[in-house]
């Protein structure tokens, strides 16, 4: 009998239901979305277009698909289309098989992007052919200093740049020593090409960028045609202007790479329609890290085997662990869209797996460490067929039509809602379901008490059978009436029908939250490489981020399974009782050799598995409950007390995101201080600037900002009257000397500036020092807004409030 397909089918766009907001759209409303709805209101733009650019260097991990839901989700939502871009021109670094790879993923999980997939190393002549054009009109050189000489003369955020000796070649000179680059006459390092912008730009990123550098390296779809390679932030622009992108979403990091982006629009595609770069904060997620480099460390280095191991946090591991495409798109639909990076909490991602598969996955029983159960009054030979439904507790409901109706979804016939479960004289329970000296408490099977088999009677332990260290290797037992009674329920496996399986219990890989940042080097026992499962025992572990691996993220065990799974599809997943979400190895598992690895515990179990990890181990009668803990400092668990919940319930009401509410909740320094600074109608503002940008300095000590100094400046934010850069600013500074920031802003003047007729004289002056620029302006060149709105921005310090700024800078240039 084979149990009802709950596998995870790879859904369209258009059958995305699970993960989508309450409007029914993919992505929750966020600033992103409203400037799409202006953008379309206006007519800016006739369509949305957005792309998902990976480079195919590496995997395809969470953090990407959070990214990949937001610029696949709004195309959708707003009735556009998003591209599938693949950046490679780092040949050094990528393959085909990192591209095939993120093809797989972004298609697994249900996105579709028709015909438009892009390689940027198909574009290379056209990027070659703009580079000439800016050499050409004397707006890039090539520069032959050291990059040691060109980082010196690049000066500092407080000195401006000093111009190259090369700087003022000729258009010609340029032009014959590119060319002569792309012929490969020159040496790696020899020369650059860079883009001749502004040495005194308080915006680093302006500082004459290089563009394209010489590199000899093969690469895996040009082979040797090219041995120069344009930049990210010179192809990357150029690229979504070619494809027609109207909204090139960004992770926070490109925030200043967004002036060389607006640059090159204004330089080569102005008058034509352009994209705009807009950027969102990153999530990452606790206990895991998403550097490519060092996901690639891990798999090179051998502490995981591969870029598939189902603790890595890649998709590909996700999708061979059982994580349904569906959960992953569930878990990026709440953790939402905002201007601040944060690092979620890892209980946001169990919480949204574990709902998936609850729904999804039957019922039915293994017995992971098994020790054999005789019932002597069964007779020798005997099997009981017993019936017993994959979703228990009255969740399967009768149809009109004589079907039932599965927590699936699925209508099938009542006896494919049951299977068969032999009962049989001789059995196997849990090892730890079993004690010679029970605690207080215990309701599972003693000498001499009684127990529920699940589905199959009450039996009562009459004698057991130990070894010679009194491990118990056999229990006689006697099955009972049912007017018996029992405290507890166990489950178990007939012993003559029972298929061997191993099953693997995967963990978190890390130790600690925060494996990338700093940790206190008592948090933890030292870290023993013996402990850890990989064959590299050579590889350096007590280094940065490899200090923190969890030696216990792997536990393999062998145990048995019922019958009725040895003919199931490999993709269901499953619920073992008591033990968790489990589902078939989709690479190592194959008939006659079972393996079953868990997808996750049936609830938050990690303070608990710690201590039994770090611990000795228990003996063979000790319930897991029980475990003995180890002594020292444990890490702390992600699950919130019922104090906290409350807590985290009490600051929701208030207005604090839920993920600044957790965290609060948790840390006890951050949530003294939130108390400290009696927020009010501000409280979801500082709440965010106490978790997102003040904690390193709160927990270490050295912060002297005093918290019930915040409100004053949220009141400035909320007003207007201050953006939110200098809010970040004077928050840092206020941090570093203790003095109140809304203090700074009035000692410095730093409120916006809203008087229209200080904009408007900044205006003309801007307008008067650049007859050109407004003459090319009003011939259509309307690119050049954003040099514009730059210049006003700094004539009056860039103090004035954008929002004036615009509105009156488009009537002036519009004469």
């Amino acid at each position: 009998m084979t149990a009802p397909d709950s596998s995870s089918s790879t859904a369209l766009p258009s059958d995305v239901g699970r993960g989508e907001g309450a409007s029914g759209s993919h992505v929750a409303p966020n600033f992103i979305t409203e400037i799409m709805e202006r953008d379309l209101g206006s007519g800016k733009y006739p369509q949305i277009v957005t792309r998902f650019p990976p480079e195919p260097n590496g995997y395809m991990h969470l953090g990407h698909a959070f990214a990949c839901s937001l610029d696949f989700g709004t195309a959708l939502d707003f009735g556009g289309r998003c591209h599938l871009r693949l950046d490679d021109t780092n040949p050094e670094a990528e393959s085909m098989e990192f591209a095939e790879g993120l093809m797989r993923d972004v298609r697994w999980l249900g996105w579709d992007w028709g015909d438009h997939l892009y390689f940027a190393s198909d574009d290379y002549e056209r990027y070659y052919g703009y580079a000439e054009e800016l050499i050409g009109r004397g707006l890039a050189y090539v520069d032959s200093v050291s990059q040691e000489e060109m980082s010196r003369l690049r000066g500092t955020v407080d000195t401006p740049g000093t111009p190259s000796p090369y700087r003022d070649r000729t258009p010609e000179e340029n032009l014959d020593l590119f060319r002569r680059m792309r012929a490969g006459e020159f040496r790696e390092g020899e020369h650059v090409l860079r883009a001749k912008i502004d040495l005194a730009s308080p915006n680093m990123k302006l500082r004459d960028p290089v563009l394209y550098r010489i590199m000899y390296a093969e690469h895996y779809r040009t082979g040797n045609d090219w041995c120069i390679y344009p930049m990210y932030d010179f192809q990357h622009p150029l690229q979504d202007a070619m494809e027609g992108v109207t909204h090139s979403l960004c992770s926070l990091e490109y925030v200043d790479n967004r002036a060389i982006y607006d640059w090159l629009m204004e330089q080569l595609f102005a008058g034509k329609p352009r994209p705009h770069q807009y950027e969102f904060g990153r999530r990452s997620l606790e206990y895991t890290i998403v550097s490519k480099r060092k996901l690639r460390r891990l798999v090179e280095e051998g502490f995981v085997t591969g870029w598939d191991d189902p603790r890595m946090p890649t998709i590909a591991a996700q999708r061979r662990r059982g994580v349904t495409a569906e959960a992953i798109r569930a878990f990026a639909s709440q953790i939402g869209v905002s201007r601040t990076n944060r690092t979620v909490d890892i209980a946001l991602y169990e919480h949204a797996v574990r709902d998936d598969l609850n729904h999804r996955a039957p019922r039915v029983m293994a017995v992971l460490d098994p020790v054999r159960v005789m019932i002597g009054n069964l007779p020798e030979g005997e099997t009981r067929l017993l019936s017993l439904p994959y979703w228990p507790h009255d969740v399967i409901r009768d149809s009109p039509d004589g079907l039932v109706a599965l927590p699936t979804g699925e209508r099938v016939a009542p006896e494919q809602a049951v299977r068969g479960v032999p009962l049989t004289r001789e059995l196997y329970i849990e090892r730890e379901d079993f004690s010679l000296d029970p605690p207080k408490g215990y309701k599972r099977l003693t000498r001499g008490g009684t127990v529920r088999l699940r589905g199959a009677g009450i039996i009562r332990a009459d004698e057991v059978e130990t070894d010679a260290q009194g491990n118990v290797t056999a229990i006689h037992a006697t099955l009972l009436g049912e007017d018996a009674k029992a405290a507890g329920v166990i489950h178990w496996v007939s012993a003559g029908q029972a298929v061997p399986a191993e099953f693997r219990l995967y963990d978190r890989l890390f130790r600690v939250a925060h494996p990338e940042g700093e940790n206190p080097d008592d948090i933890l026992p030292p870290f023993d490489p013996e402990r850890m499962s990989h064959e590299n025992e050579a590889a350096p572990v007590d280094v940065g981020f490899l200090r923190y691996l969890n030696p216990h993220s792997l536990r393999v065990m062998r145990g048995v399974v019922e019958p009725s799974v040895a003919d199931d599809p490999a993709n269901t997943r499953y619920q073992f009782e008591r033990q968790g979400y489990f589902w078939r190895d989709p690479v190592d598992s194959r008939e006659g050799a079972l393996v079953f690895g868990r997808i996750m515990t049936l609830k938050d179990t990690w303070a608990k598995e710690v201590g039994k990890a770090e611990g000795a181990r228990p003996k063979a009668e000790a319930p897991k409950v029980e475990a003995p803990q180890a002594a020292g400092p444990k890490p702390h668990a992600v699950s919130l007390t019922p104090e906290q919940d409350a807590e985290v319930a009490r600051l929701t009401a208030q207005g604090v995101a839920e993920a600044d509410a957790r965290t609060l909740a948790r840390d006890a320094v951050l949530g003294e201080f939130f108390v400290g600074a009696n927020a009010g109608k501000h409280a979801a503002q500082v709440a965010a600037w106490i978790v997102n940008d003040l904690a390193p300095g709160l927990r270490s000590g050295e912060s002297r900002l005093a918290a019930a100094d915040l409100p004053a400046l949220a009141a400035l934010l909320a007003g207007g009257q201050i953006s939110t850069r200098i809010a970040k600013e004077v928050l840092a500074r206020a941090a570093e000397s203790g003095e109140a920031p809304a203090a700074i802003v009035e000692r410095e003047g730093l409120r916006v500036v809203t008087d229209t007729g200080a904009i408007e004289a900044a205006i003309r002056e801007v307008m008067s020092a650049n007859p050109d620029k407004v003459e090319a302006y009003r011939g259509g060149k309307t690119g050049l807004m954003g040099f514009f709105t730059g210049q006003v921005m700094r004539a009056t310090g860039g103090k004035a409030d954008p929002k004036v700024v615009a509105e009156r800078l488009g009537a002036a240039l519009k004469g």
